[in-house]
């Protein structure tokens, strides 16, 4: 064996026996910065609104939050050693801050206890935190899972159907996404994101190949033959349908959105994204054209301060005004937690949670906000260039794309740069389906990037490399320098 490949050897070794502790030492100390927000906001929310500490009970239940982040980072050290160090930390941030809005306005309504919305969410998120944990443990190799994709495809089929039902279904809101046992409503679209996800990456591996013959050529580009285009008609319809029987608008977008990017990913092929767009602005048209309350989102949009509009008991525009005045009293720095009227917008703690927070945090806080959500999609995308199977390449990106859709259809919707849609913001936004969906979404993300060989990582610069991994490389190329000089 030559020198330079013993210490190619001994390198490998070293990385493998060295990056996954450095990840881990790196998360602990990601976490420990994240308690320190979560707490610091649910104490800054106490200090503004009242000038006092006055409810030390929710600091206490919050704790256990942060318990439970602690028991996830031991348990990646055991079962995912390799897993990426930002996804945990990233995430319990941004929960947190959302609990601390959403305590915010339960202080101004004076509801406390289990009234309150915040304790609710507390008690959501660890939920979601202990199913998060038990997909890690559960789900040690993520390639089995694509064995089951028709299982996934019959299982989102369900889920959606469900909200359907005479007896458990029903509409608060307008949108038929709801059921509803006893005092207990969850919204199973959320999970059927997951198991769309799931449907799509396992489907188009084995399929990416039809998919991907060429047929006819028009300006510049092969697009599909024609026999090839079911798959994509076939999601247009089952969006269509979304739309017109459940009412939900930001749905039948994700959906088709997710498909569409998949299917660009497994075949990469543009075409199909610009057969895809065409049949997305057909879509949007017919359905402003002929459904209601979709006419109803886009003149909210192009003319929300019409008085007519504005005053409209039914898709009036008041809540989006409201909304952009928040963000506009905001201004650059924000009024400070617990210091702003949040409380003006309609549904500020769920839908227009982040038009409470752009009054309260400013636009320095949204944009840090926006930052890490941005940290969040691309840790999963990343698995899109680094895994070593195209099943977990086609789940990172579709995970990635998940979090990142929502969010610009959030933030696009309450600043007008778009129609509003109804989704929530992952993370952040009151209800107990979306947090679920979303931890399990990061616990799968967690998974598929521990799949990822360390030397890999490094080298892509997923995990920052020490001292000893820099000077290696450095003797390396010093040592591959000579060879080529000899």
């Amino acid at each position: 064996m030559s020198n330079a490949t013993a210490q190619s050897f001994t390198q490998a070794i070293t990385i493998k026996l060295r990056e996954p502790a450095r990840a881990r030492n790196l998360e602990l100390v990601l976490l420990v910065i994240a308690c320190g927000i979560c707490a610091g906001a649910m104490v800054l929310v106490q200090l503004g609104t009242k000038g006092r500490l006055f409810d030390t009970s929710v600091l206490w239940v919050g704790a256990g939050i942060l318990g439970l982040a602690l028991i996830m980072h031991v348990v990646l050290r055991v079962v995912a050693k390799n897993a990426d160090p930002f996804i945990l930390p990233v995430a319990l941030v941004l929960n947190g801050i959302g609990i601390a809005e959403i305590y915010r306005i339960d202080v101004h309504n004076d509801l406390t206890g289990w009234s309150a919305i915040g304790v609710k969410q507390i008690v959501w998120t660890m939920l979601a935190m202990v199913l998060a944990i038990i997909t890690i443990v559960v789900v040690r190799n993520h390639r089995f899972l694509q064995r089951y994709r028709y299982i996934f495809m019959f299982l989102t089929i369900a889920l959606l159907l469900l909200p359907m039902l005479p007896v458990i279904g029903y509409a608060p809101g307008g949108a038929r996404v709801w059921i509803r046992f006893g005092p207990f409503s969850f919204q199973p679209g959320e999970l059927a994101k997951i198991t769309m996800a799931l449907f799509f990456a396992g489907y188009l591996v084995t399929a990416r190949d039809s998919l991907s013959i060429v047929g006819k050529k028009f300006l510049g580009m092969t697009f599909p033959r024609a026999r090839d285009l079911g798959p994509i008609l076939v999601m247009w319809g089952a969006a269509m349908a979304v739309l017109v029987f459940q009412r939900d608008l930001g749905t039948a977008l994700l959906y088709f959105g997710l498909f569409l990017v998949m299917i660009y990913v497994a075949t990469g092929r543009i075409s199909w994204v610009v057969i895809g767009l065409v049949l997305f602005v057909g879509g949007a048209l017919i359905a402003q054209s002929v459904l209601v309350y979709v006419h109803g989102r886009f003149e909210q949009w192009l003319d929300p301060f019409n008085p007519v509009i504005y005053n409209r008991l039914s898709q009036g525009s008041g809540q989006l005004v409201t909304g952009l005045f928040g963000f506009a009293s905001g201004g650059i720095t924000g009024t400070g937690l617990g210091q702003g009227r949040p409380y003006l917008t309609p549904v500020a703690n769920a839908d227009y949670i982040v038009a409470s927070l752009g009054e309260e945090l400013g636009l320095i806080g949204v944009f840090a906000i926006l930052a890490l959500f941005i940290i969040l999609a691309s840790r999963g995308m990343r698995v899109g260039f680094m895994a070593q199977d195209d099943f977990g390449k086609l789940l990172g990106v579709g995970f990635g794309f998940v979090i990142a859709l929502q969010v610009f259809v959030v933030v696009g919707g309450i600043t007008r740069v778009i129609p509003v849609t109804g989704l929530t913001t992952p993370f952040m936004a009151a209800g107990g389906s979306s947090l679920i969906a979303n931890w399990i979404i990061a616990a799968m993300l967690l998974r598929l990037t521990d799949a990822i060989p360390a030397e890999q990582r490094v080298q892509q610069g997923a995990i920052p490399a020490g001292r000893g991994t820099a000077a290696r490389g450095s003797a390396a190329r010093v040592t591959t320098r000579k060879e080529r000089s000899r």
